[in-house]
């Protein structure tokens, strides 16, 4: 009889165990990083570092003696360098003629660039060049989409072993996550690579002008005249009006005085 119930308690242990198998693989999935993820991290470190990721990025304030002319030598000098032009504005403000630009080129060109746009400039209001060195950004990121990559497989391949939909559902639902982490680091990815190979300059130009205002004829400037003197005047008389209360208390001042002095007369 005790062997009986020990072989039974044994049955037991192991029915129990089984079930509990998917749980414990899901947590260890969950807790566990992919081996393999370790290694290709290393690799990706590796090729990242050979080559460093900078972002290149210049400002340029300047004036010119003739607007247009610089802004066609500027569309020459991005088509030579094979780039580009992302936006171009013209203005006017109170005493000058503007040009703002945004141009991009490919990073290797972006030194001779601004060597030939700077070589028919005599004085910079502004020249700001910066350099960000995002390697170590790409490093990171490279590494974790790969490990997010690794696991997102070893979910795909619990989902294969589920037996229930409990299981199913639990498994998407972390899938799910996974997903949307390694959509926005290929986001930030994308968006690192793009300012690296491409640099931006930002370029903003004027010509002083003595030109304040239209120019008027000589008959527009006296018709002027005519409509300010009339405005002139009916404002005076408006303003005539404003003072009512003041020339009435005059001309009763006026009167008392005058009936008063009358009354003196008289009396001498």
């Amino acid at each position: 009889m005790k062997i009986i119930s020990v072989l039974f308690l044994v049955f037991l242990m192991g029915c129990s165990n089984g079930n509990s198998n998917k749980s414990k693989e899901l947590a260890e999935v969950q807790m566990s990083p992919p081996p393999s993820a370790e290694v290709n991290s290393i690799n990706d470190e590796t090729v990242v570092r050979n080559e460093q990721k900078v972002i290149k990025t210049a400002h340029l304030n300047f004036e010119v003696s003739d607007v247009s002319a610089t802004q066609k030598k500027i569309l020459q000098l991005a088509n030579e360098y094979k780039g580009f032009v992302q936006s171009d504005n013209t203005g006017k403000e109170y005493s000058r003629v503007f040009q703002t630009m945004v141009i991009r080129v490919p990073s290797e060109n972006f030194q001779p660039f601004l060597d030939n746009v700077s070589k028919a400039v005599e004085y910079f209001d502004q020249k700001e060049i910066s350099r960000q060195d995002v390697s170590e950004e790409f490093v990171d990121l490279e590494a974790r989409l790969s490990a997010k990559r690794e696991l997102e497989k070893r979910y795909l391949e619990l989902l294969k072993q589920a037996k229930n939909v409990k299981e199913m559902l639990e498994i998407e639902r972390e899938l799910s996550i996974i997903r949307e982490e390694i959509e926005a680091k290929q986001g930030r990815l994308q968006f690192l690579q793009n300012q690296v190979s491409l640099s931006t300059i930002n370029l903003h130009f004027y010509k002083t002008t003595a030109d304040t205002g239209v120019t008027q004829s000589y008959g527009q400037k006296m018709k002027n005249a005519f409509f300010g003197g009339w405005n002139g005047i009916s404002v005076f008389f408006l303003g005539m009006l404003y003072l009512w209360p003041l020339f009435l208390l005059a001309s009763l001042v006026f009167l008392f005085l005058r009936i008063f002095l009358k009354k003196r007369k008289k009396k001498h």
